[in-house]
């Protein structure tokens, strides 16, 4: 792996809101663009949202982040993934092997340090060909489409509804 995933810090604040200034164009079309959103983020972890941050082993630099947002336990045991990357990784690869990390993460127990999740979804917008090809990669199934789904750049957005459970994951949790 070329990859390392982790939680976000405090001293991350620069070097997430570099990245995300670097990316804006790319990011833009598809979701809010919030350089400066990192410390929201960082007081609104706990229970309901984990965010992982995706890093380059080589350079230390930030290949992306992934929020796993809307967690709900006890019978449903499901998390929803958003998730940018950043340039200059953006193509390489790079961001496939940090999501893999991610959903092995989530779907691991607990007292293996993992969210113990069983099913995760990503909702994409149609014309996202990227985020779309991510989800399949990863071998996440298409189970619909939900018309009018977020609230994105001044307008409702219809998104494509993708998901797997543990039992579908290339290596299965029991």
């Amino acid at each position: 792996m070329r990859v390392t995933i982790r939680a976000p810090r405090p001293d991350d604040v620069v070097p997430y809101s570099e990245a995300v200034r670097r990316s804006a164009e790319h990011i833009g079309r598809w979701n809010p663009v919030e350089p400066d959103g990192l410390p929201d983020l960082l007081s609104r972890q706990g229970v309901g949202l984990r965010t992982f941050l995706i890093q380059d082993r080589e350079t230390g630099g930030l290949v992306g982040k992934c929020n796993v947002a809307n967690i709900v336990m006890a019978r449903f045991c499901n998390g929803v993934l958003g998730y940018d990357s950043y340039v200059p990784f953006v193509g390489t690869g790079r961001m496939t092997e940090g999501m893999r990390l991610v959903v092995e993460r989530c779907f691991a127990p607990a007292e293996q340090g993992g969210l113990g999740l069983h099913r995760l979804e990503i909702n994409v917008q149609p014309d996202n060909e990227r985020s779309v090809a991510m989800a399949r990669r990863l071998g996440f199934r298409h189970e619909g489409f939900t018309p009018r789904m977020l609230f994105l750049q001044g307008a409702w957005r219809d998104h494509e509804r993708f998901a797997l459970t543990a039992e579908e994951w290339p290596t299965p949790v029991r």
